[in-house]
């Protein structure tokens, strides 16, 4: 059976006719996002597409497109570099299938104690060129790194210690972070982010590593899952904003740069936006009281890190550009007395 990539492979020829013209010819383009449309992210990344529109005199408009529109989000990668959409923003986790190194650069669990120094490793200590070394063998190019903030886990069991993830039943993207939760003693799920909500419902999952406090609030899943770990402490995931490598070589270096802008502009507002609605539905949900929220003590917060980080250094040894990331995020958290 054929992949969505490969039944809509005339998205290459696409590809090739808009490239064919000059750098100032008017580009429409196809943007899938890895959440779903009602997710306060989608609707910030509907204003980064205008103001691309806008600083670029129309010259270059984006749509973006709610997860799954097009293809799955582990084709999305496929999809960009064939031409079938023209860029996405979306988890690397979901292309560590292809090569390991993408799960560490994506969410590299227990490194990051935030946005602000994982941002700074992207773009000041080599971590946006590793990366396009790793993506633009597929025809695809990193225009910047972007972050959300930390994870919330909101689960139907209230967890106070590493021991309260025993036996559940954890929604996770697969690779490094459903193999974590594993070793904590969790059982990982593989669920897409449109599926969360139903899995909790059913019982199919007991809890959900699902983006931030706000928006899980926000769509109702503790109806089903009432207690969370606020702030988060597992997984600061990247947002891999990034374009049809053939059509970001036939830019200008002017619009190159519109775009670099924009892209540090929409992470800024992801930033701050979401972590202002962090603080407004956490004070809404402890008037209300309708979830219980926990946080781990720093002892338990140390074994998971040492968890870990035996984990880094197994997926160390799986591809030569996993050894690349892990040694250079490594480096990195060393030199800032972070580890």
């Amino acid at each position: 059976m054929q992949s969505n990539v490969q039944r809509f492979g005339f998205g290459l020829a696409a590809t090739l006719v808009l490239a064919s013209g000059s750098a100032f010819a008017k580009q429409e383009w196809k943007f899938q996002i890895n959440v779903n449309a009602g997710d306060d992210e989608y609707q910030i990344a509907q204003q980064w597409a205008k103001s691309v529109g806008e600083k670029t005199n129309g010259e270059i408009t984006i749509e973006v497109l709610p997860t799954g529109t097009i293809v799955g989000n582990n084709e999305t990668l496929d999809a960009v570099g064939a031409g079938i959409i023209q860029g996405h923003i979306t988890d690397p986790g979901y292309f560590s299938g292809k090569n390991p190194a993408f799960a560490v650069y994506g969410n590299m669990v227990g490194a990051w104690t935030g946005p602000a120094p994982f941002l700074d490793y992207m773009r000041n200590a080599g971590g946006e060129e590793g990366y396009n070394r790793l993506v633009e063998p597929y025809n695809v190019h990193l225009i910047r790194a972007g972050a959300v903030g930390a994870e919330a886990l909101i689960s139907k069991r209230n967890i106070e210690s590493l021991d309260d993830l025993k036996g559940l039943k954890v929604r996770a993207p697969e690779g490094m972070v459903s193999n974590i939760f594993k070793l904590v003693g969790a059982t990982p799920v593989n669920l897409p982010t449109s599926e969360v909500y139903t899995g909790l419902e059913k019982g199919v999952i007991d809890a959900a590593d699902y983006t931030v406090f706000s928006t899980n609030y926000q769509q109702g899943y503790h109806k089903y899952a009432p207690f969370a770990v606020y702030p988060g402490f597992h997984s600061m995931p990247m947002k891999d904003i990034s374009v049809n490598k053939t059509l970001w070589d036939d830019l200008s270096s002017e619009q190159q740069k519109i775009l670099e802008d924009s892209v540090d502009a929409f992470t800024e507002q992801l930033v701050s936006d979401l972590q202002k609605k962090d603080e407004e539905q956490v004070a809404l949900a402890k008037q209300k009281g309708d979830v219980t929220l926990t946080s781990l003590p720093e002892d338990e917060l140390k074994k998971f890190r040492q968890s870990a980080r035996e984990e880094w250094a197994r997926w160390r040894d799986r591809s030569p550009q996993a050894k690349e990331a892990v040694d250079s995020i490594q480096a990195y958290l060393q030199d800032k007395g972070m580890l």
